[in-house]
């Protein structure tokens, strides 16, 4: 609940800074969208690593589990937002 609740916080803060042209409806749905996605990322990418047989995806950052393991939500959330954007802002 946390992560929705700073997600859809996160959102609104990118609509006053970045995406200006955004309304207050679509930064919300962003923001639910993203506390969704964001969660299905980690889940498939443990799921891959649980069926490869491996605990960490790398070694490049010792004690955090690799690279992946760092960027893991963003494989779901990043198109998401990529294609909701595409959407909301073409006419």
């Amino acid at each position: 609940m946390g992560g929705l609740v700073g997600s859809v916080a996160a959102a609104f803060a990118c609509r006053a800074w970045f995406l200006t042209s955004l309304d207050a409806r679509d930064a919300a749905i962003l923001g639910l969208l993203a506390g969704v996605a964001a969660p299905l990322g980690d889940l498939c990418e443990s799921v891959l690593k649980r069926s490869a047989g491996v605990k960490d995806s790398g070694g490049i950052i010792p004690g955090h589990g690799g690279v992946l393991d760092r960027v893991d939500s963003l494989i779901f959330t990043a198109p998401v937002l990529y294609y909701y954007l595409l959407t909301v802002q073409t006419p």
